[in-house]
């Protein structure tokens, strides 16, 4: 069964990172914007259950709960914790269900947005409890979506975004937009 054995703030003060150990996922994401999202998975469901809880959002090691604005940490933090050693992680792991975008072999611009977002972005986002998937990229706009921390925090639309155009602009093509959705 994982174990909490930190818990982080994120730059979203309504996000915290629990981090866990051993991983509850062998690779990918999983990510649930509401409870209907997290039907089936009993991870997501049981911190949806706990009510004022907006996002989940997870990776190998940790899990980023987002709260309605006006709820206190006091009382959701400990059952949080409960949730998540409650948890049967062969079952967890044994899934496999990876947050996929596009395939990144069609196209040689998304080959290479895909590998600086892999290399240079996703790492930074997990860090503070987030991630981002690509929804679509016709050549011009580059269409992402935020998950966890990142989903709901200010400057995620403004400098994170902004940061993340300017590094595809400067390395892959100068005249692509990077838009989320």
């Amino acid at each position: 069964m994982p174990k909490v054995i930190n818990i982080e703030p994120t730059p979203n003060p309504d996000a915290l990172k629990f981090i866990v150990t051993p991983a509850i996922l062998k690779s990918g994401t999983r990510s649930f914007k509401d409870m209907a999202a997290a039907v089936g998975d009993p991870l997501a469901s049981g911190i949806f259950a706990l009510g004022n809880v907006t996002s989940v959002f997870y990776m190998d090691r940790f899990v980023t709960v987002n709260k309605v604005g006006g709820a206190e940490w006091s009382s959701l933090i400990d059952p949080i914790c409960e949730v998540v050693e409650d948890l049967k992680v062969e079952e967890e792991a044994a899934g496999d269900h990876v947050a996929k975008g596009p395939d990144a072999a069609a196209d040689e611009k998304l080959a290479k947005i895909h590998d600086l977002l892999e290399t240079r972005i996703k790492p930074g986002l997990a860090g503070d409890g987030g991630g981002l998937e690509i929804i679509s990229f016709d050549g011009h706009t580059l269409q992402i979506s935020y998950h966890g921390a990142c989903g709901s925090c200010p400057s995620a639309s403004g400098g994170t975004l902004r940061f993340i155009e300017g590094l595809i602009q400067d390395e892959v093509d100068p005249n692509i937009q990077v838009i989320s959705y």
